[in-house]
């Protein structure tokens, strides 16, 4: 039976559905990982199964590649693929130079290798993600289990002579347990509340014997579309040029009414 979207799924929906319009048969695309990306893949299954849509994509986690492979995706290796046409991603924070926040879903190496593998980054995106500033939401940093103590002190360290407001990096748990991704690493959350320089940061970070990679995305994205609640659709680019479009929701017998968060 089909159930009432929020208005926040409405405009994950929606903004999922206006990126899937950017893929082509023939393309190697990148799929990212988190709830918005999981609507881009169940957009990309329906054109897979209606449109007789060919795409080799190359996901960001396991879960995004088994969410493909049952929507009847062609999954491929990065190493496989070569390189891409398109990576299309969500993210946790986006300001207005389209620099972004990303790892709430513990997948920022992989997010950032198959982005930067890519001809072209597209995040979507509902209008919660969309900052003046970015910080607000805890910045994660991957890091490797062995020494995982000493690398969180020598991260704080390293805060203190950057610009930031909070400088609380905290192990990401779950269930009584240190989190693991895919590569079986461990994610420290910075709780930073302002970034004043994201790519001084990310430079900062990087150098830190025990960091793999943070989630500052940088001069990594080259557009933004942000879904809103009410099917309107913004489209904006490095230019800072802006398109809108207007969807109308959702048929009952669509691929997307067993989505639940």
């Amino acid at each position: 039976m089909a159930r009432a979207l929020s208005p926040v799924e409405k405009a994950k929906f929606v903004a999922a559905k206006q990126a899937s319009r950017l893929v082509e048969s023939g393309m190697r695309v990148g799929l990212g990982t988190g709830s918005t990306a999981e609507w881009l893949v169940r957009c990309l299954g329906e054109m897979v199964r209606d449109e007789g849509l060919r795409i080799r994509a190359v996901p960001t986690s396991h879960r995004t590649a088994e969410l493909a492979r049952e929507l009847g995706i062609e999954v491929v290796t990065l190493e496989e693929a070569g390189w891409l046409d398109l990576t299309i991603d969500g993210a946790d924070e986006v300001d207005n130079d389209l620099n972004l926040i990303k790892g709430g879903g513990a997948a920022l190496l992989h997010e950032k290798i198959v982005a930067t593998a890519s001809d072209r980054m597209v995040v979507i995106a509902d209008a919660t993600k969309r900052v003046e500033t970015l910080g607000a939401f805890p910045l994660p940093v991957e890091i490797i289990p062995f020494g995982w103590q000493a690398t969180k002190v020598l991260v704080e360290e390293t805060l203190v002579g950057l610009d930031v407001l909070g400088r609380e990096a905290a192990l990401r748990m779950k269930d009584g347990e240190a989190v693991r991704t895919d590569e079986g690493n461990h994610i420290l959350d910075l709780h930073l509340n302002r970034i004043g320089n994201a790519r001084q940061l990310g430079l900062a970070l990087n150098q830190i014997a025990g960091v793999v990679e943070n989630g500052l995305f940088v001069d990594i994205c080259d557009a933004l579309i942000i879904g809103h609640g009410d099917g309107r659709v913004e489209n904006l680019d490095l230019h800072g040029e802006v398109e809108e479009t207007q969807f109308d929701f959702l048929a009952s017998d669509n691929i997307f009414t067993d989505i639940s968060d």
